[in-house]
């Protein structure tokens, strides 16, 4: 985990070909700035579906209306096969679809 050329930084952010990603739909519970244990725990929980997930197969990016947050993160719908890993990780309960603004999980 952390900064680097391909790799997950949390259960919403990945570097992918040393480029900063922020999953655009989705909003995972902080493995770093959290508010209470649950909420660390969850997140831990959403980083790792979130590699098992990029290593089943091809990764594509698609934009969105905005290229980048205030993050200099660059802002994408991530699939991987044609499928939205966003969907996946707020199906299995590990995300919730992103509605702005940061949103307690405790």
């Amino acid at each position: 985990m952390g900064g680097g050329y391909n790799c997950v930084v949390d259960g919403d952010t990945i570097w992918l070909e040393g480029v900063k990603i922020r999953i655009a739909d989705i909003d995972t519970p902080e493995t770093q700035d959290y508010r209470c244990q649950a909420e660390k725990d969850l997140g831990d929980r959403a980083t790792v579906r979130l590699q098992e997930i990029l290593q089943g197969g091809r990764i594509s990016l698609e934009p969105i209306d905005r290229d980048a947050d205030q993050y200099g993160r660059k802002l994408r719908i991530v699939l991987v096969d044609g499928e939205s890993v966003g969907e996946t990780l707020v199906d299995e309960g590990l995300a919730r679809w992103y509605e702005g603004g940061r949103k307690p999980w405790c």
